[in-house]
């Protein structure tokens, strides 16, 4: 909207100008839209009574949560909406990756949504407080991933500078040479680490600020990432793929970094408002999103060493629990206490504040290594595909 202002009242703005400063409003604006609608929307969802109602296969867990209860949730509408209106106000809309981002919050904002309001609606009654399957929730992930994935790799093709054209290719740490993709390879990678992404946020939002900490720190570094990723002589002197246009989604992490320094004004231990997955899913896509941008997935799954360890730690207790169960209904063994990885430590003994705490510096130092290990994955050669 500001290039759009500019250019008409016939102010000559190149794209990528005006980068700090833009990122800078960005930030400060979707920080400012959550503290402003924060509080109405709180009084919101308690007068329409939408709280959680922490339910866990685990007596212990269920009981030292059980103050969580009745704690409004969906307040991931804040996120989304800050998030939203502050890259519309001062992204570059000539950039298309600018607007498959809006689709990609829009899209997983609604089904975050509607999955939170599945549960709660059930919780309310007298069933389970499950929503949408795991099934329903991937399929519409899938489908957005494979829409944006086939998008990227033709449009990141055309976008490429001179002979190189990152979409077309895998970058890994110690290689010379980037690994040729085709589209097949390249929707199979990118639709993977956005649908991952998404849900391994979601998994890891289950203490209060846990989710929220952990998602700064990793927009933190995508705003590095996707600033040196589209500009060129940064790109070429740090060895890291050029993508053209890529500097516009240090806006979105930008954004993201404001949203979720203002919701975490709310979310703070004690929490009075959680995001769902309306603000789970969507951060962790769009995250997904940006690393696909600028060809770093292997920068997001260092960086998110968080949001891996949550997941992976989940399919871990799930494996063993399904492959050691015996007939006859005896229950299988567990490798951890109960997933996912912050539930282990929890019954552990740590406090919430201190496991949060605790997590967000090992976030922080893995923030550091991936930054170090991006200048470790990419020499620049002449790539003819």
């Amino acid at each position: 909207m500001i290039y759009w202002l500019l250019n008409f009242l016939s102010l000559d703005i190149k794209p990528g100008s005006l980068l700090t400063v833009r990122m800078g409003a960005a930030a400060f604006m979707s920080f400012a839209v959550v503290m402003m609608l924060g509080p109405s929307l709180i009084r919101f969802l308690i007068k329409k009574k939408v709280g959680d109602r922490p339910e866990f296969n685990h007596i212990d867990l269920n009981e030292i949560t059980k103050h969580k209860s009745n704690t409004p949730t969906m307040g991931g509408v804040l996120i989304v909406v800050a998030i939203v209106l502050a890259v519309l106000f001062f992204a570059d809309l000539r950039n298309l990756y600018v607007w498959a981002a809006i689709l990609a919050a829009v899209w997983l904002g609604v089904l975050g949504g509607f999955d939170d309001w599945l549960k709660l609606r059930r919780a309310a009654g007298k069933g389970n407080r499950d929503g949408l399957t795991s099934g329903e929730k991937l399929l519409f992930q899938i489908g957005l991933g494979v829409v944006l994935s086939v998008y990227m790799y033709h449009y990141g093709g055309q976008a490429g500078v001179g002979q190189l054209r990152p979409s077309h290719h895998f970058y890994l740490p110690f290689l010379a040479s980037p690994i040729v993709l085709t589209i097949y390879y390249y929707v199979m990678i990118s639709t993977l680490t956005m649908v991952a992404t998404s849900n391994a946020v979601n998994l890891t939002d289950g203490m209060d600020g846990l989710a929220t900490g952990c998602v700064i720190i990793v927009s933190a570094v995508f705003v590095v990432v996707a600033w040196v990723a589209g500009v060129r002589e940064w790109s070429m002197a740090l060895g890291v793929p050029l993508v053209y246009g890529a500097q516009e989604m240090a806006i979105v992490c930008a954004a993201m970094i404001g949203a979720c320094l203002g919701f975490l004004w709310y979310n703070a231990h004690p929490a009075q408002v959680f995001m769902g997955d309306t603000g789970s899913l969507t951060l962790g896509g769009l995250l997904g999103f940006v690393a696909v941008v600028c060809r770093q997935e292997i920068v997001l799954f260092i960086a998110g060493g968080i949001f891996v360890a949550e997941a992976f730690s989940v399919i871990i207790q799930v494996s063993v629990f399904k492959l050691t169960k015996k007939k006859g209904g005896i229950a299988g063994k567990r490798v951890f206490r109960c997933a996912p990885l912050h539930h282990h430590f929890h019954l552990g003994g740590w406090a919430e504040t201190k496991v949060v705490t605790r997590f967000w510096i090992i976030g922080i130092l893995l923030a550091v290594l991936a930054l170090a290990a991006m200048r470790l994955e990419f020499q620049p050669t002449a790539l003819v595909d």
